[in-house]
């Protein structure tokens, strides 16, 4: 079974969360649920619409043609009438116009409910989830576990809905719910594994998604949210924190990240553990602020002036977010640097479903000695370059500082010295390589002779692409820094054909890819308007 829905309006009119909603419902029914939001950069008016891909096997990327189109006005029919299916249908007011229309008396519905507009999407809920045969008691269960308080007048218009619609498919549930989860949602829910102490932030699309959802998490886990004045402060404040012994997290996106990049720097040579979440959008500048991208990969790998050792990851699903943020967390804490944890508005902003959430293996500690003598150094030169970490208060004087130092944190100048502390901290890399090939820095999906390589959110549309083209297999790049050179070799010598995949214009991982490896991949599918892959796309250009 496979169904895709579209849902569009006025932003206002509440096309997000009803797609959301109709989204968490077959999810609990066991099916697999991929929800796309689409919206411009406004607060009233223009075209928001979200497609729902819903599916009894997993699904992770939006289909082009739609079954049923839930219209909240004209404009969602004149905008989208030509991806309906032939054997689809336009369900909406009766006051819109389409041949395909399957009308309801919207007017005389709310006239007799005595409620607001907005309830035409509940009375579209039950009309919906009628004609697919789901029990009305069960819907309004959710409907009243989602909108509390709300409920009463919900609960009329869904069964004025339910009333008039009828049963045309029956679904039966399709085994146990499934976890309905956006690549925000998991970000934040690897943070608080990790045992994240404080999130600074000054909103940005679109990363401020994390700033809610840890909001509403401050008293549950003790942690502390702060929204501050501007990126630069967040950025600085976080490692006056991390000073202390704190984990910290910030997050922006790319306007915000180009003014962290000082205090990136700061992170390198005051050792001072950070996490940082860059969610991409379209650029440059402003840009299409409320669109997709993948244009900020070589800014996060060469973020920050001078050289120091920094890791860059980029999850491609939620469930992968979950993951690599609980690792980024332990690689910054144990290794005393500044870790980039690379997604964007697709995966951030989207909902994903999945049978079960994993979390990582990785260790939680803090990495503080205990009982630390007088002589502490804080910048102690060792073998791998890592040196024991005390903090304020336990006893001896800690330092940190942005000059260049001795052990002690005292500032130096003299050549001898410099070049000391610089193969001090580089030596940390050897370190973080070893350990990152233990943490699946790339994945192969699927079998076939030839490659298709990706990164970040691309992985779902070629996952979804990967069932209906033969013989392609897919390499999943997610560390970017260190790169996994050996993987890729191998991979690219045991293939007859590769083709790069990238939401940008100049292929950069590509361009990584040639710098630390030396391959040039000539075969490249680019895709810069702001939309993301569907599965769809990637075949018709694979195929041509």
């Amino acid at each position: 079974m496979k169904k895709t829905i579209l849902i569009g309006g006025v932003a206002g009119q509440g096309s997000a969360v009803t797609s959301r909603f109709i989204g968490k419902i077959f999810c609990r029914l066991g099916y697999f649920v991929f929800n796309y939001r689409d919206y411009p950069s406004l607060i009233r008016g223009g075209h928001n619409f979200n497609i729902l891909e819903i599916s009894d096997t997993p699904v992770y990327s939006q289909g082009e043609k739609y079954d049923i189109i839930l219209a909240l006005d004209q404009k969602t029919i004149d905008l989208h009438k030509d991806g309906l299916k032939e054997e689809g249908f336009i369900l909406g007011s009766d006051k819109l116009n389409s041949d395909k229309l399957n009308p309801i008396d919207i007017g005389g519905i709310l006239k007799k409910l005595g409620g607001p507009q907005i309830l035409e999407n509940d009375v579209f809920i039950g009309f919906l989830f009628k004609y697919f045969g789901i029990d009305k008691d069960f819907l309004l269960q959710e409907a009243k576990n989602e909108f509390g308080n709300n409920f009463e007048k919900i609960q009329k218009a869904i069964e004025e809905g339910y009333g008039i619609s009828t049963e045309t498919e029956k679904l039966e549930k399709n085994g146990e719910g499934n976890y309905f989860i956006s690549g925000n949602e998991a970000i934040s829910i690897g943070a608080l594994s990790a045992g994240i102490d404080i999130y600074f932030a000054y909103p940005m699309t679109p990363a401020t998604g994390v700033l809610h959802y840890l909001a509403k998490k401050e008293k549950e886990y003790s942690i502390i949210v702060s929204q501050l004045e501007n990126e630069i402060a967040v950025a600085n404040a976080a490692l006056g924190a991390s000073f202390t012994g704190a984990k910290v997290m910030v997050g922006s996106s790319g306007g915000g990240f180009a003014l962290m990049t000082e205090a990136i720097s700061l992170s390198g040579i005051s050792e001072l553990p950070l996490v940082v979440y860059l969610s991409q959008r379209t650029g440059p500048a402003t840009g299409v602020p409320t669109y997709t991208s993948q244009g900020d990969l070589k800014f996060a790998v060469n973020a920050g002036h001078g050289e120091f050792s920094k890791i860059v990851i980029a999850p491609g699903d939620p469930q992968e977010s979950i993951l690599r943020t609980e690792e980024s967390f332990y690689l910054a804490t144990k290794y005393r640097i500044p870790v980039i944890l690379l997604g964007d508005k697709h995966l951030g902003e989207l909902d994903y479903s999945f049978k079960e959430l994993n979390n990582s293996n990785v260790s939680k500690e803090r990495f503080i000695i205990d009982n630390p003598s007088q002589d502490y150094k804080t910048y102690q030169m060792t073998d791998n370059g890592v040196s024991p970490v005390a903090v304020p208060g336990q006893g001896p004087v800690v330092k940190a500082t942005s000059y260049e130092h001795d052990e002690y944190g005292n500032t130096i100048e003299d050549a001898e010295a410099t070049i000391k502390m610089n193969d001090k901290r580089m030596r940390k890399v050897d370190g973080i390589e070893k350990e990152v090939n233990n943490l699946n820095p790339a994945t192969v999906y699927g079998k076939g002779k030839n490659l298709i390589i990706g990164w970040g959110s691309t992985k779902g549309a070629i996952v979804d692409a990967l069932k209906k083209i033969e013989d392609f297999r897919f390499l999943q790049i997610s560390y970017i820094v260190p790169f996994p050179k050996e993987i890729l070799k191998q991979e690219v010598e045991n293939s007859d054909r590769v083709i790069l995949i990238e939401n940008n214009m100049t292929g950069l991982l590509g361009g990584i890819i040639r710098e630390q490896t030396g391959i040039d991949i000539k075969e490249r599918i680019l895709k810069y308007d702001g939309r993301p892959f569907t599965a769809e796309y990637i075949i018709k250009k694979i195929n041509n």
